[in-house]
């Protein structure tokens, strides 16, 4: 077969790589930057047997309609190369929120070998030892199944926009809602599709149940009282306490982790020892100060809020030197920070010291006129200013809350 495989700086390469060593001949096509060998106007001018575009490129590219060609997303073409060759089991984890935690949550609880890969890294368990790092697009999870089937291991594979449907277990982890493809599509309605051939599903609180065998809302399994989980599932009930249930963003996570467990036959009793994440509401103590670490790929208004709120519930102080903006050039970084959210959060929180990173608005905007008295100092990347909150601040707490990919 000759296949058009779209968008190589977004998990198109590893793809194309597959489909060559299977002896098909592959047009790999730089659809935003234009730096491949076979550019735009060349591949209009051929024939393909198969198109292969990832979900976020405009619906309106010509390259997906100037023929009656066959055309399937990344994750569809993921799930083909991998055929039955699969980890065991092998759980996808998509959704705007909570990906990284509950996959290393449920990495936490799942027995013998396994390879986990999140945004953090792919990690190599039960030793937790750091294989690489690369991009949660579905093009990676060929490679993180390969690491897993070579070590007779599980595969927990954390994926943007959607999932493959090829694993034993697909999590959609959150019902929030935007709009991608230049706008011309709505995310969870993305992720809710990209299930339609996984065996079996998880969905959060408020996710719409299709109607059909193997499809689990979190409802059904769990509940929280405080910081204690009950889940009940094939008329066994299991229960775990964990302090985290107290913070919205951990509770959904360790839940959907600990009910993806039970539909897996697995006790998730262990949950009562599992810790905050490095940048994921993690806290400690430098001296007399509290810092709360909140700076990740996920970090946003209500995160934000979040941290601030724990931050002051364990200090028992209000004073807060906040860190917050985008890290500059962090491309990897899909939805933004936008101005009116961190303003929206800095004005509720009122901080003591304000240590804004990244782009600042331009003089002479609203925003500018609005942040710019309450500026404590500027800096570039997360470690300067977390370097300048460090120096301005004595007692309270230090929260980090600018979204970069950590």
């Amino acid at each position: 077969m000759h296949i058009l495989v779209l968008d190589t700086i977004h998990g198109g390469k590893p793809i194309g790589d597959a489909y060559t060593s299977r002896g098909e001949t592959v047009d790999p096509v730089d659809v935003y930057r234009g730096n491949s060998d076979v550019d735009v106007p060349t591949a209009l001018s051929r024939t393909y047997d198969l198109i292969v575009a990832p979900v976020h490129l405009d619906p309106g590219h010509p390259l997906l309609h100037y023929s009656g060609t066959k055309v399937i997303t990344h994750h569809e073409a993921v799930r083909h190369l991998l055929g039955n060759d699969i980890p065991q089991p092998m759980i996808e984890i998509t959704g705007a929120r909570g990906k990284t935690t509950t996959a290393h949550a449920l990495a936490a609880l799942l027995p013998g070998r396994g390879i986990l890969h999140t945004s953090t890294g792919t990690f190599r368990f039960p030793e937790k030892e750091w294989i690489s790092r690369s991009s949660i697009t579905p093009g990676s999870v060929l490679a993180a199944a390969s690491l897993a089937r070579a070590i007779n291991g599980w595969l927990i594979a954390e994926e943007s926009l959607g999932v493959t449907g090829a694993g034993t277990l697909a999590i959609i982890t959150s019902d929030v809602d935007y709009t991608f493809a230049a706008g011309k599509r709505h995310a969870l309605a993305a992720k809710i599709a990209s299930t339609q051939h996984s065996r079996c599903v998880l969905l959060a609180e408020g996710i719409p149940a299709e109607d059909r065998k193997g499809i689990f809302p979190i409802e059904d399994i769990a509940s929280c009282d405080g910081t204690e989980c009950t889940l009940t599932s094939d008329g066994k009930t299991f229960r775990f306490t964990n302090p985290l249930l107290g913070l919205p963003t951990y509770r959904n996570a360790l839940v959907l982790a600990a009910s993806a467990a039970v539909l897996l036959g697995i006790d998730p009793s262990p949950l009562s020892s599992f810790t905050a994440l490095e940048g994921r509401m993690s806290a400690r103590r430098e001296g007399s100060v509290l810092v709360v670490d909140n700076a990740n790929s996920g970090t946003n208004l209500l995160t934000t809020l979040e941290a601030v709120q724990y931050a002051r519930n364990v200090s028992g102080l209000n004073d807060i030197t906040l860190v917050i903006g985008q890290q500059e050039g962090d491309g990897k970084v899909c939805e933004g920070f936008a101005h009116d959210q961190i303003l929206a959060a800095i004005e509720s929180i009122h901080p003591r010291h304000l240590i804004w990173v990244g782009r600042f608005p331009e003089h002479g905007t609203p925003a500018y006129a609005r942040l710019d008295p309450q500026k404590t100092a500027h800096a570039r990347t997360l470690d300067e200013g977390y370097t300048l909150a460090q120096q301005k601040t004595d007692h309270g707490s230090i929260v980090l809350a600018v979204k970069t990919w950590r």
